[in-house]
């Protein structure tokens, strides 16, 4: 036998049915904290700030990302050196 049951409630009448906590202040204070970091950081996600902080690395970087490309195709050859 299968038996189907529909509840039309709101999402606060279902969290005191349930006994659930309601936490709407706690949600509006972390929505309201994040709104503030991200406008806060949005100078940081300019293409000509992310291209300074990707190049601040410099070769260096490169030359170990290069390594870790290489030891990769090396593992998956089975040791092999790539040619």
């Amino acid at each position: 036998m299968k038996m189907t049951v529909e509840v039309d409630c709101t999402p606060l009448e279902a969290r005191a049915f349930l006994g659930l906590p309601d936490v709407t202040d706690l949600n509006d204070r972390l929505v309201k904290e994040m709104q503030t970091r991200l406008e806060a950081n949005m100078a940081m996600a300019s293409p000509d700030e992310l291209v300074k902080a990707w190049t601040a690395f410099g070769v260096g970087a490169q030359e170990q990302f290069r390594k870790l490309m290489t030891a990769a195709a090396e593992g998956a050859m089975g040791g092999a050196r790539p040619k």
